[in-house]
This record gives structure tokens, sequence and C-alpha cells, in this order.
């Protein structure tokens, strides 16, 4: 059983004794002193004793205290003299005792210099809670955890990103759904809960971190490459890149003018070609900047760097770039998109091309095809080519992607065919293959040559450029 003695005197205080008299805490004992009864609510908890005395007198409070060992003491006052006595008289009496101090005056320093002592600042409350009903404003948990924004209450609104995914299929990075909130019940979410417009999202995490988690929900597409990232990051890896560098270059350059207020770095590997270095040099700008690196030992941790300085989203290189160096791995393990320059320039394609596989896969990337193909203008295109016809399993990846074409007002086109699929994408023009990003992609495996799994298949052509997307299964 803890201790409380409260000093009251106001309407506040009055609301706050109401409070403890509605949401009664069985470990908890308050005794309240006050002036008069009219700060004491007409019902009153057992479990609260009222001394109506002067709580500003010395002798008084001494003899209270001496008779009960409080745990903490609360100064609830209206007048700013009585505040002061009040607590003066505590200190004097002990020194050790933890105080709640409410500054419910315009005053920056009462109490501010005391030991034991917290100042809570009305002022401060009422204007962050105002703030806090103000649209597009996060919620934030103010006095759970540490108190600096790890907790949030985002909404869902229709057209969001994040609706009609499920919580499986969403990358969570350094935070977490906790729960749902929806049609005033709780829901504590799994991988198949799926979410759904106005529902409310609890989510954990760092409060960086989940400052972006609620900008990426509560807007719809046209952010691409986020929530993977905001910025570009070109690797020309000068043992295989040499030839096409500026190619790439112009591509990169392409993407930045179609996407709004991203920044490109180029990062330049094994450099010995000092005339192209100085020509990459020449296209710098206030959003485009070439990093040279001359050591060789640690390309990967380099990468990594840059990687997390600059907030990348997207990496873009060549498919001989991206299978030295272990660079493959690096780029999953660090959940970004990765582009693969093709024969095909960027330019010139006119349609994004989403090969069926696993739902919950095709779930996760669903919202990035979206967001390429809106940002670039281009066609969008879900294919099922299966040589076996089997289209009864897709039922609910058509149905996912029918929802956001709906929700997007965007055109989308539904193909399922019995046909090879990588003999069907090798007779298509001007195409970007969008497609998950796996760990397992190419690896040799001596029933490649019977496969009909496009991943299998993914890097041994250069004829179009693809974009392979980070996707969630399971606890990641």
């Amino acid at each position: 059983m803890k201790n409380i003695l409260i000093l009251a005197d106001g309407s506040i205080a009055k609301h706050f004794i109401e409070w403890l008299s509605r949401k009664r805490v069985s470990e908890n004992k308050y005794t309240v002193v006050s002036y008069t009864s009219h700060t004491i609510p007409e019902k009153m908890g057992a479990h609260i004793t009222h001394f109506e005395l002067d709580p500003t007198s010395y002798a008084k409070m001494q003899h209270i205290m001496s008779e009960v060992r409080y745990s903490e003491i609360f100064i609830v006052m209206d007048d700013i003299e009585d505040a002061r006595y009040s607590l003066k008289n505590i200190r004097l009496i002990d020194a050790s005792v933890r105080v709640m101090f409410l500054n419910n005056w315009d005053d920056h320093e009462i109490a501010r210099d005391e030991e034991n002592v917290t100042v809570i600042d009305r002022d401060e409350i009422l204007a962050a809670h105002l703030y806090d009903h103000l649209p597009n404003v996060p919620v934030i948990a103010q006095n759970v955890g540490l108190g600096r924004g790890e907790i949030m209450e985002v909404h869902v609104p229709f057209g969001s990103t994040y609706a009609f995914r499920h919580v499986g299929s969403i990358l969570q990075r350094k935070w977490k759904i906790a729960a749902i909130y929806r049609d005033e019940k709780q829901i504590i979410p799994t991988n198949a809960t799926m979410i759904r417009p106005n529902d409310t999202l609890l989510i954990l995490g760092k409060p960086i971190v989940l400052d972006g988690i609620y900008k990426t929900i509560n807007k719809r597409i046209g952010l691409f490459p986020e929530p993977f990232g905001k910025d570009l990051y070109l690797i020309l890896d000068f043992r295989h890149d040499q030839e096409n560098a500026l190619i790439y270059l112009k591509e990169c350059m392409y993407l930045l003018e179609k996407l709004e207020d991203k920044s490109l770095v180029i990062r330049i590997i094994y450099p010995n070609n000092f005339a192209l270095i100085e020509e990459l040099k020449s296209y710098e700008s206030e959003n485009l900047t070439v990093f040279v690196c001359y050591d060789e030992k640690d390309i990967k941790s380099l990468i990594e760097f840059d990687i997390q300085e600059h907030d990348i989203g997207l990496v873009l290189n060549s498919i001989s770039t991206f299978e030295a160096e272990d660079l493959k791995v690096t780029l999953y393990d660090l959940r970004k998109i990765v582009y693969l320059f093709g024969d095909k320039l960027l330019y010139n394609v006119k349609e994004c091309i989403v090969l069926m596989d696993e739902n919950e896969k095709m779930e996760s990337i669903s919202s990035t095809a979206f967001d390429i193909s809106e940002s670039l203008n281009l066609e969008l295109t879900l294919a099922d080519f299966d040589p076996e016809g089997e289209f009864e399993s897709k039922k609910i990846i058509i149905e996912h992607y029918e929802t956001l074409s709906h929700i997007f007002n965007m055109e989308i086109d539904i193909i399922q065919k019995i046909a090879n699929p990588i003999r069907e994408l090798s007779v298509r023009e001007d195409i970007l293959q969008i497609a998950p990003f796996e760990r397992a992609l190419n690896e040799d495996n001596i029933f490649n040559f019977v496969s009909t799994r496009v991943q299998d298949f993914l890097l041994t052509t250069k004829r179009h450029p693809k974009l392979l997307v980070p996707f969630a299964l399971g606890e990641l």
C-alpha cells in the first residue's frame, strides 16, 4: 500500500480527485488537504481521506506527515504563493520525499531548481493535447516508456499503401505493429491480419523511424522508393561498368527528373580510368554527388555506410556488379530496392510487368509496383504464365491487385495464359520486370535447366531492366 498526499485547491484539483474516485487503484491510499470542502467531489471513494485545513501551515502539515509516511506528494493549487509556501514547508519537513508540482501559471522558473520535484506545466500539456488533434499530426505516448515518441498511434486513411495489406507483408525493421484498433475493438495482429482503411495502428520503435512510417502510412503512392529509403545510389564498378558508365548515369538522371525531391549518390569502386571519373564528376550538382573509393580492402562496409548515411532507398547497378563482391547478399540484408540495368534503356520502357509468384510475396511488392508505374507513367501488367494452367490458386493475388487498382485509380492489365514464363518474357519489348528480391536468386542448381521459375533466370539475361523489391514473410 502506497500513501499519497495531495494539497488541493481549485478546479483542476477537484477534477483530479474525481479521477481518483472513479479510477480506483487498490494499492494506493490518498490523503487530501484543502482549505474547504468545495474542492472535494460529492462522492468520494473510501480510499480517500480528507482534511479541511490550511495546506500552507507548516505546523499542520508537520503533524499530518508525522503520522503517515508518504511516498509521493502532489501540490495542485490555484494560488502561486500558496503553492510556493506549501512546497517550502514540505521541503523543510522532508527533503527527500518525491513531489509532483503543478505549474498552474506562466512561470517557467518555479520549482525548477528543487531536488526530487517534478514540475508539470499546465499550459504545455494543454498545448500539446490541442496539437495532437490537428490533422496530419501523429499521436505519441507522452507518459509511457521514454515519452519521446517511441510509441505512436497512426490512423490508416483510405488510399494508404498500407490498406488491404497483411501485417506479415510489411517490412518492420526497427519498428513493430503492436496492435490494431477497429470498430472500437483491439486486435493483436498476426502475420495473417489484414490492415483496413480507418484502422488505427499502435506502433513501437525508434522515434525517428516512426516519424518516417507515419508519413508513409498517411501518404498515397508517389513516394518511390519510400518506405525503403529516400534517395538513389548508383554503384559503378570500373572492372565491369566503364563502357556503359555514362549510359547508366543518364538513366539515373532520367529517374531524378521523374521522382520528386530526390538526390543521386554515385559511388565508383575499383577506379582505373581518371578521364572517365572527371567526365562523371562534371555532372555533379546540388542533387548529384560523385564519390570515388581508392581503397579496395573493405568495399562492403563502405557501401553499407553510404546507404545508411545518405538514406538510400534505391540502389542501381549492372548485373555484373550486383553479382560481384557479395553485393547481392549485402543489399538483400539491407532490404533495399535494387534496379538492374538492361540492354533496353529505362527511358524507352513503356510497361511494368509483375509475374505472379507466392501470394505473400506478390502482396508485399504490390505497392512498389503501383508506385513506380505511376511515377514513370508506365502501364502495369500482372501476368500469370503457367505451363500447367493452375490459375485457381492465384485468385487472392488478383483480388489484391484489383483492389489497389481501384484505390489508386490506376489501370492494371491482368493476363492468365498457359505458357512458359521465360519464353513469354523473352519476346516482350520495352518492359521493366518487377520481382521479389530473394536471397537465392540464380543460385547454381542442377535442376535450373528444366526450371520455369523466373527467379532462376533473372540474372542470366540482360535484355530487360529489372526492379527487385524486398518482401516480408514471417518475422524478419
